[in-house]
This record gives C-alpha cells, structure tokens and sequence, in this order.
C-alpha cells in the first residue's frame, strides 16, 4: 500500500485551466473519495494520479516519490472504470489473468492472485463463464477482481457503479466497503452521488470547479460544512437555506432574522460579517419540528408530501416565497395543501456570510454598538 501527495497540481487543456492548483494528502490505507458536480474535475484529477493525463504544473507523489514523468503501467496502480470494460470473449479467469500474463507473471503466481481475488469477491463460481452470461453487478465485481490481481500500491475507482440499478448500487457500497477493510488498502474513489461519498469515505474531498472547497470526514463535512456549497452538497434533502440579516435585538445581543419571520440567536462566539448584515441561515430538513401554526415562528403550506413509509418529507411554501423541506419520522397523516407550523433548532443552524462562506465560532462577545431593533 501507499500514500499519495498532490503538490499544486494544475491542468490546461490548450488555454482552459480545469484543474487551479489543488494540494491533497491521501494516507496509507485510506478510503478518500472525491466527489462533485458532474465537470468539477474529479475525473480529471484521478486520471492525472494514474498518468492517464499529464501534469500541467505541480507534483504528484506516491510514498514520497514524485511520479510525474512515470508511465501509467509503471505507477503501480490500478484503476477500475465507469464501463466494465470486460474481453467478452474471454472467460471471467482469462480476464482475470490476462493482464498478469501479459506482464510476464509467473503461471503460478497468477493462478494464486486470481484464486484469491476470486474467493475475496466470491466469483469462484463463475470464473469459467464468460461477461455476456453474468449481471451488471458480477461483471462489475471482475472489474474489481482485475484491479485486485494486480496488487497495487493504489486503487482508483472511477465512477464504477454509475452503470448499476438502485438496488446494486447499494449492494456494491456494501462490498467495496468490505473489500476495503480486508485488503487495507489505500483507495481513492470519484463519483458524483453524495450518499456513497457519505458511506464509504475514511474523508471526503469536495470538488467545485477545478478547486477542492474542503476536505474532511463525512460527519465534519456534515455537521460543518465550510461555505453553503458544501452545505448543500453534502446531506439529501439538501439544506434549507433562508436569507435573513443580523439585527440587535432588544436586550443588546445580535440576532439572525429572515424575512420568512424566523428569529434565531445568533450563534454564540461567532464573528459577526464586519462589513455586511446580510446573511444565510441554513437548517437541515431533520432540525425542524412540526408544531401548531397557532403557536409557531414559522408556518407554510404544504405543497408536496413524500411518504416513504419509515419517514416522510414535506415540502413547504413559506410566505417569503422560500421553500422549506422538513423531515418527519414515521408516516405522517400531512397532506398537501395543508398548513402547518414549524419550529427549527435554533442550535443546529448554520449562519453563513454574504460571501457564502461559513461564520466561525471563535468570538464570545456578539454584541455590537447599535439602537436594539
């Protein structure tokens, strides 16, 4: 296994720069998985750690050893794709062991490694069929099993369960996921689809635009997201996001006020924006409670109810014209068209500047030279 280090990595396609200087520390043995908006550069990013794509400007590093002008078959990597990319007349064991052989392998050597894949996958029983009699999801396994074989240093995941059905998707994370624990191995994975970015990733690098907006666990990037792309990349449904402004309140201490009429504190020993009042809060949808219109800061009317049975979201209309996505556990009797009050958690709310990145907490006093409002 290795680690892997970007240095100011950039890339040009002729003038267009797609890649801005990117610097990332991969560890021995972790799962790190890029993930981003279709166009961000994620892609582009593992194809230029594999020497599938050149380098502009910086370096890349494997144990500390820069690796820039090494060819791709000599990196020790392996990559697996979005296509399956199979010998369809091959046998599973001859698409296997075809790349070993072609490097010279010794025929006992390979017979080993492709047992060993095969029983680590359990595809054993398949290893004389050929691609066109498996399903998406065993076809991808020998993908991954043709990674195995080669005993890399690094495995790179390009997408590879885009191709597969809701249920295989999930059936897939669960092996990866596997995979991963038994081989230790370091893996780096890209794929635009937040929910296997949260469970599968050791951390998770967002990408926007050629440029990493931050890196961390799941549940850092989750519980502090560093700007509202990220907040609302990160979590499904999305965050719910309300313009609003710090005012003073009454008692002297600042406050966050949306026009939709939510009223929050503002978040203790945060540092207030110095030269804009406007601001964004966000509140994901499990942080808001239904409670009685009657008595509520917020109320709205239901426009859509998603009844998934263990849970159900309800998508409301507020009178600011803003939509609000709640989550109630449970199968909520709500119907569209109804209105109902909702109560956030003023101690889950995010408050984020007029630049869109996040307000730290590092200030005790919030208080500001002002008539209260």
């Amino acid at each position: 296994m290795a680690s892997l280090g970007l240095n100011g990595v950039i890339k040009r396609f002729g003038t267009a720069e797609v890649i801005h200087g990117v610097d990332l520390e991969v560890r021995d043995g972790e799962f790190v998985v890029f993930v981003g908006p279709s166009g961000c550069g994620k892609s582009t990013l593992l194809r230029m750690i594999a020497g599938l794509e050149e380098v502009t400007e910086g370096d890349v590093h494997i144990d500390g050893e820069r690796v820039n002008e090494i060819p791709a078959a000599k990196r020790g990597l392996a990559m697996v794709f979005q296509s399956y990319a199979l010998y369809p007349h091959m046998t599973i064991r001859k698409n296997l062991s075809f790349g070993l052989e072609t490097m010279g392998t010794p025929r006992a050597e390979t017979r080993r490694r492709v047992a060993d894949a095969a029983e680590i996958l359990q595809i054993a029983s398949l290893l004389d069929r050929r691609p066109g009699q498996l399903s998406g999801g065993q076809r991808q396994r020998v993908a991954i099993g043709r990674a195995i074989v080669r005993e890399p240093r690094i495995f790179l995941f390009d997408e590879p369960l885009s191709n597969l059905d809701a249920e295989l998707r999930v059936q897939m994370r669960v092996e990866i996921n596997k995979l991963h624990r038994r081989l230790g191995a370091t893996m780096i994975f890209v794929t635009h689809d937040q929910v296997e970015a949260m469970t599968l990733a050791d951390r998770i690098v967002v990408l926007r635009a050629g440029r990493i907006e931050q890196v961390g666990t799941p549940l850092e990037l989750y519980n502090h997201p560093a700007n509202l792309f990220v907040a609302g990349f990160i979590g499904s449904p999305r965050m719910n996001f309300l313009a609003a402004q710090i005012i003073v309140g009454t008692d002297g201490n600042l406050r966050v006020r949306s026009e939709s009429g939510l009223d929050l504190p503002f978040p203790a020993g945060s540092r207030p924006p110095s030269s804009d009042s406007k601001v964004t809060v966000g509140i994901r949808p499990e942080n808001i409670r239904i409670v009685d219109p009657r008595h509520a800061s917020l109320a709205g009317e239901v426009q859509i109810a998603e009844h998934l049975g263990g849970e159900t979201f309800l998508y409301l209309a507020l009178a600011s014209g803003e939509t609000v996505v709640v989550e109630v556990q449970g199968q909520a009797t709500v119907a569209a068209g109804e209105r109902v009050g909702i109560e956030p958690d003023a101690g889950a709310a995010h408050v984020f500047a007029g630049d869109g990145m996040a307000i730290s907490r590092r200030v005790a006093d919030t208080k500001l030279d002002s008539t209260p409002a």
